[in-house]
């Protein structure tokens, strides 16, 4: 039942909160907040004739508890222990606290207005990154074709060499040959 008081009170907080933004008092969301009576209203009564529901509504609140994240924290990690992380780090802490406020010396940089213009310029780095990975596949194209001449002035160059070495044979086995001739005369 608490839970429910609890809620209808925030419920009845943020109205009055979303009321002042509008700017004054318009009647719907009281409306709303009649409404929301009515129904805890009529919650309490379902829940008073069921003892069930009773000890499930007091069961919330320490559901509750459990689902907070610190409270893990509270029971893991005694007091003590905390105590000795901070002490363990108690050398670093001055070298992040001087981090921290350089961090926060240079905050005008990051709230120039060069740097709030970063995301009006997407736009242009998107193109201008299109345009070289275009320019990269144009290289790779141009580098392939160079690589295919090359192997291929290689390979006509080793083909001439072995052509060039086998007539060199053949002139050599002719000469050969003449010399032979004359001295049978």
């Amino acid at each position: 039942m608490a839970v429910g008081v609890v809620a209808l009170e925030r419920l009845w907080w943020r109205l009055d909160e979303l009321e002042q933004r509008l700017g004054g008092g318009v009647c719907e969301p009281h409306k709303v907040v009649d409404e929301l009576v009515k129904v805890q209203v009529a919650l309490s009564n379902i829940v008073g004739k069921r003892e069930r529901i009773k000890i499930l509504f007091k069961k919330i609140e320490d559901v509750i508890k459990y689902l907070d994240p610190q409270y893990a924290d509270r029971m893991a990690v005694p007091n003590t222990m905390k105590q000795q992380f901070i002490l363990a780090e108690e050398q670093v802490i001055p070298s992040r606290a001087a981090l921290l406020e350089r961090v926060k010396n240079l905050q005008p940089v990051l709230d120039s207005a060069s740097i709030q213009v970063v995301p009006d310029h997407a736009a242009k780095l998107q193109r201008l990154s299109q345009i070289q990975m275009q320019q990269q596949d144009q290289c790779k194209q141009f580098s392939d074709g160079v690589k295919t001449l090359l192997e291929d002035y290689n390979k006509t160059t080793l083909l001439l060499s072995k052509q060039f070495i086998q007539w060199n044979e053949i002139l050599m086995q002719l000469e050969a040959a003449k010399e032979v001739k004359p001295v049978a005369e």
